[in-house]
């Protein structure tokens, strides 16, 4: 091992969560080391020439959202150490055939007054849920709250996001653009939207694009990851990289353990010294869709049938909302879809440092089964080019990950799905199993910090920081900072 010193807190893994995990740790007065098996630290927030010298590609994630919501990740000084966030014109475009678009701005008048007949019905969703945005969020970004701070705003946003994300389009909205433009919202829970529950995901996502945007950082997600490894150095903190922990036994003495890891994986590491019972809940966890990610190099813009489209940093690739619906569940029934639904980022409109003088890049992901070991990279060209026809013209080269590579980069992306565990209302608040402290393990002092713990998925550091919260109540006999 690195060092054989003794640290009060130790964290296995240097994503976000991990990162924060140490932050909150090392903001209480603690010593902590934190031990990443890569040579770069960032997890889901990494960046890399994929495709030829001079394109930078985000491995994961590009669009930060959740970044900008979260409680956590607001009170670090991330400008002070690098990040310089952009925000594009227009959040989200979702095209249709023929040239017609939904355009999601920053507004949600202006949204609004792009619906045309659906308009008014846009309004009397979202007007009174962004009147309550900041304490929605604030429970919806935790282990499930009992009783809630703010029940009456928590309680309108279950009433709508208790419902399939297909079911309220149909309900709330009559025309095809609308209905469309939340379908494929609710497409981010990476299920099924005829699912009960995923219309939560597509509220969250549009509250959050009419609340902060949907902004990415210039130069590439690597400047957030390594922001946070910052902020934690100048507390003292020690990250080392490349250090792979196996057992237990690779791990230095410390009085508190907190892993950035999966069940499967945390099974891997400590299923030896863990109850039978509890291995047994762990292996129940389910895991959800995974995703075939294609990154793009190109001679040029995307040439959008739809001019506006070019003004967005993402744009959801689906057509109606009958197609979305297909797509999504024939990913859930173990196919992959002709059309598939598939979300692209184009960062290079907003931030030319991507990519050299006239050049661009772009990423695009569709889902797809489960651990599946199929390249869909066609499938997804080819509805980008049904909406921007000439796209492939551009293509200079391209670098595809299968579900199952996905995996192979990142071990807590098991059988490609990103979310780190399928996120649905089963599963949503007992991540990973059903305990009053979900974070916590039956071993003394250990702790999980993933996206396997509630909230989920997302670049928030919500999970790390309610872990370490736990740690240092229970380890420590502390309050967070």
């Amino acid at each position: 091992m690195a060092t054989n010193s003794t640290y009060d807190a130790i964290v296995v893994g240097a994503g976000p969560n991990g990162l924060s995990a140490a932050i909150t740790l090392a903001r209480a007065g603690l010593s902590v080391l934190v031990l990443e098996a890569q040579t770069s630290v960032g997890g889901g927030t990494r960046t890399a020439e994929l495709t030829l010298p001079g394109y930078l590609h985000d491995v994961c994630a590009t669009v930060l959202t959740t970044a900008l919501i979260s409680p956590f990740m607001r009170s670090l000084p991330l400008e002070q150490y690098g990040v310089e966030w952009v925000q594009p014109d227009i959040p989200v475009s979702h095209p249709l055939d023929g040239g017609q678009a939904a355009h999601m701005y920053r507004s949600m008048d202006e949204t609004a007054a792009g619906l045309g007949e659906d308009g008014s019905a846009y309004q009397r969703v979202f007007a009174p849920l962004m009147r309550h945005s900041q304490e929605i969020m604030e429970e919806i970004l935790g282990p499930f709250p009992f009783p809630p701070k703010h029940m009456l705003a928590l309680a309108n946003f279950g009433r709508l996001g208790i419902q399939p994300a297909s079911f309220l389009a149909r309900h709330k909205f009559h025309g095809p653009v609308a209905q469309a433009l939340f379908g494929g919202m609710g497409a981010h829970s990476i299920l099924p939207i005829n699912w009960l529950g995923t219309a939560a995901f597509g509220l969250v996502m549009t509250m959050g694009a009419h609340a902060v945007g949907w902004p990415i950082v210039r130069g590439g997600t690597q400047y957030f990851a390594n922001a946070l490894a910052a902020i934690l150095s100048s507390m003292g903190g020690k990250v080392v990289v490349g250090q792979k922990v196996s057992s237990l036994t690779d791990i230095p003495p410390a009085r508190a353990v907190l892993f950035d890891v999966t069940p499967r994986n945390f099974i891997k590491i400590a299923g030896e010294s863990l109850p039978s019972n509890y291995c047994r809940a762990l292996e129940r966890f389910r895991y959800g869709p995974g995703v075939c990610k294609v990154d793009f190099a190109l001679s040029g813009p995307i040439p959008w049938q739809n001019p506006d489209c070019a003004r967005s940093g993402t744009v959801h690739i689906g057509g109606r909302l009958e197609e979305i619906e297909e797509a999504e569940a024939s990913v859930a029934a173990g196919e992959h879809p002709q059309k598939p639904y598939v979300l692209l980022v184009q960062p290079t409109v907003f931030d030319p440092s991507r990519a050299p003088e006239g050049k661009h890049t772009a990423w695009a992901y569709c889902h797809v089964p489960h651990g599946s070991t199929l390249d869909v990279s066609e499938r997804i060209e080819a509805q980008i080019e049904r909406f921007a026809p000439g796209f492939r013209d551009l293509v200079l080269a391209r670098h595809v990950y299968t579900a199952s590579e996905m995996e192979a980069y990142n071990p807590n992306y098991v059988g490609g799905d990103i979310n780190s565990g399928m996120q649905d209302l089963r599963q949503l608040f007992t991540r990973p199993v059903t305990r009053w402290i979900p974070y916590s393990t039956p071993l003394k002092g250990v702790y999980l910090c993933s996206s396997s713990t509630p909230p989920g998925g997302g670049v928030h550091g919500m999970s790390g920081y309610h872990a370490a919260r736990a740690a240092l109540r229970k380890v420590f006999h502390m309050q967070a900072v």
